[in-house]
């Protein structure tokens, strides 16, 4: 740890965690349709659980309209059924191979719910970004315990890891005041 090299490796697991955390929220739709808004899906597709990307393609043919065109006839109830229990609150129809999601319109309480979700996202980023920092300490002591890092050096360290979590825990809460904000503007 004490090379620096460590360091860099835990900020950039970190800096995953906040590209994840971005992703997520710019599934989350604050006025027209886009096709990410269903990226975070995951489909029960031959056994285990898959992306809806990989297994249909996604447009956007009216404003307020998501057509979904699953690849193989069979996954189309398992891929309506993903849209249907995801967090997002649509009501996906089928027609033939294609399932049709049209968005609501956004009133207050549906702002509300989507506010919850992008605060569920944000719960999500702030644990991975301190299992991150939980390995890193993990690793510190390790080292310490070996007899490879003196006491003061492994405080030292430790103090650094924190410091960039902490760096990283408020990119989060950053971002999230920024999509609430975006969500609720009426």
């Amino acid at each position: 740890m004490s090379n620096g090299h460590d360091l860099a490796d835990l900020k950039r697991r970190m800096e995953g965690a906040i590209n994840a955390f971005t992703s997520d929220l710019s599934g989350l739709r604050t006025g027209r349709a886009s096709a990410s808004l269903l990226d975070p899906i995951m489909v029960e597709a031959y056994g285990s659980p898959m992306p809806l990307t990989q297994v249909a393609n996604v447009t956007v043919p009216e404003s307020r309209m998501l057509a979904v065109n699953v690849w193989d006839k069979s996954m189309v109830g398992a891929v309506e059924k993903a849209i249907r229990e995801s967090t997002l609150g649509l009501n996906p129809m089928t027609d033939g191979s294609t399932v049709r999601v049209p968005l609501p319109e956004l009133n207050e309480e549906r702002r509300r719910d989507l506010v919850k979700v992008a605060n569920q996202y944000a719960e999500n980023a702030r644990i991975a970004v301190r299992h991150v920092r939980r390995d890193g300490m993990d690793t510190l002591k390790q080292l310490e315990k070996d007899g490879e890092l003196g006491q003061d050096e492994s405080r030292a360290e430790s103090d650094l890891v924190q410091k960039q979590t902490d760096e990283f825990i408020a990119r989060v809460d950053s971002l999230l005041a920024e999509k609430e904000q975006e969500i609720l503007q009426v």
